[in-house]
This record gives structure tokens, C-alpha cells and sequence, in this order.
């Protein structure tokens, strides 16, 4: 099922997105190694009991880059020529070995292109929601987004 193309997309609009994931220390350390990011707050379970929170956090690009994976299948799948950037990523509460993900979007602004005539531009807010009702991420994000009425255009007559 393809994501939404730009007509599609109104400011206010919100989606509560079906799917869920519940990320797991195997996530934490194979991300962590695989981006070279030794932090012993992602690696080491000694070092992390001194810490302010007693354990473990799971690396904040990862969870970063699962709240905009799980929004991606409801907005953007196959119906995006890219993402043209971040505004603003936060990261309001920890996120720890077995909390389980859920994702907001809101549409915050949608406008022309001014440079394309096949597309138009997208800012979309993704909250990252754990099983405590805490948001854990929140990232604004702007997507050049694939208009329909250009496919139409498209096709040979």
C-alpha cells in the first residue's frame, strides 16, 4: 500500500500509526558497534548502574531512526523523492531494553514546490510514544512529497 501523495496531506491532520516495535538490547548493541558509537551508556551495564538512570539507553539515532521507519508506511512509502532535511529532533524521556514504540504524526504545513512542478513540500511531526504514554522522541521533518495529479500527466494518452 503506498504512502499518501501531496494533495493528500492537509495541515492538523493526524496519524496514529498501527505499528508498534519493542526495541531490545540485541538493537542497542548491533547499532551502537555498527556506527561506531562506544558510548558506555549503550554498551557497558556496569557503567550504566552509576549512571542517573540505573541502566542502559538505547542510542537516541536508532530510536530516532525507528519513529520515522514506522511512520514511513503510512506517508511517504513509495510516494517520496526525499527527505530535504530536520528541523528539530528532541528527545524528552530515556528509551530502555524492552519499551515498546509507538508513533504520532501531524502534518504541521504543506506547500507548492517552488522550483518542481511534480511535487511539493511536506513538514511532518513524528512523535516517538513508549507503553507509559511518554513521548521519548520528537523530530519535525520536511519531505518533498510526489504529487498525483503530476503520474496523470505523466501517462502517454
Amino acid at each position: 500500500m503506498p504512502g499518501l501523495y501531496f494533495e493528500e496531506f492537509e495541515p492538523g491532520q493526524v496519524i496514529e500509526h498501527e505499528v508498534r516495535r519493542t526495541v531490545t538490547e540485541t538493537d542497542n548493541v548491533l547499532f551502537s558497534t555498527m556506527t561506531l558509537n562506544m558510548a558506555p551508556l549503550h554498551l557497558d551495564a556496569e557503567y550504566s548502574k552509576n549512571s542517573i538512570h540505573g541502566q542502559r539507553l538505547m542510542n537516541s539515532l536508532f530510536v530516532h531512526g525507528l519513529v520515522c521507519g514506522i511512520s514511513m508506511h503510512e506517508t511517504t512509502y513509495g510516494t517520496t523523492l526525499g527527505n530535504l532535511g530536520f528541523q528539530e529532533t528532541k528527545f524528552p524521556k530515556p528509551v530502555f531494553h524492552g519499551d515498546t514504540i509507538r508513533v504520532r504524526t501531524e502534518i504541521i504545513a504543506v506547500r507548492e514546490s517552488k522550483s518542481r512542478d511534480d511535487s511539493g513540500i511536506v513538514t511532518f511531526r513524528h512523535q516517538g510514544i513508549n507503553q507509559r504514554d511518554e513521548v521519548v522522541c520528537d523530530t519535525t521533518r520536511v519531505g518533498l512529497m510526489i504529487k498525483k495529479s503530476s503520474l496523470a500527466q505523466a501517462q502517454p494518452a
